[in-house]
């Protein structure tokens, strides 16, 4: 199987900083489009996001789950196939070693849901999505509708593909010839 792997924030939703209140999500633009395309197009959908507030105690892990699904109801769709999130803050010694940019999430979606991370791409708006998904062996995709500051400019330089935003991302994915 093949998958697409977005992270949540400033990729599907504007980022607001450990957003626990589902009634502050707000799309990215073409967001609703490429999720409805990908999964038309037969592509398993897979949110891999780190979502340190839970570690930070700022969030709860219900707090996460509300945003997600109120994401899903946004973008139409009402699950993705998958959601792998590490909630563990950095220099966390209980978890830290599965944030992005660790390849971990990805290789355990690759393996409980048979997706051949060889065919797939992982989508994001920082340098961490872009070697997220080198390091699982996707190809990666840098979406710009996020603040990346001046790791922007490295992730361009990795990424197999930059983008305005995954609208636009999941046009040229979507245009791709299978490997």
């Amino acid at each position: 199987m093949k998958a697409i792997f977005l992270d949540r924030d400033d990729t599907l939703i504007k980022n607001v900083p450990y957003l626990g209140d589902p009634a502050q999500v707000e799309l990215c633009p073409g967001a609703a489009a490429a999720v409805q395309a990908w999964q038309k197009a037969g592509w398993l959908l897979v949110m891999v996001s780190n979502q340190s507030g839970v570690g930070r105690g700022l969030i709860t892990k219900e707090q996460v789950a509300a945003v997600n699904a109120e994401t899903y109801r946004q973008l139409g769709v009402q699950y993705f196939d998958g959601e792998y999130l590490c909630y563990a803050a950095p220099g966390d010694p209980y978890g830290s070693e599965e944030r992005k940019p660790s390849p971990i999430m990805l290789e355990r979606a690759a393996e409980e849901m048979k997706i051949d991370l060889t065919v797939s791409y992982m989508i994001g708006d920082k340098e961490i999505d872009v070697e997220c998904g080198h390091r699982a062996g996707c190809r990666s995709v840098l979406v710009l509708t996020g603040n990346a500051g001046e790791s922007q400019q490295r992730a361009k330089e990795r990424a197999d593909f930059t983008a305005e935003n995954v609208g636009i991302a999941a046009e040229w994915i979507l245009k791709q010839p299978e490997v």
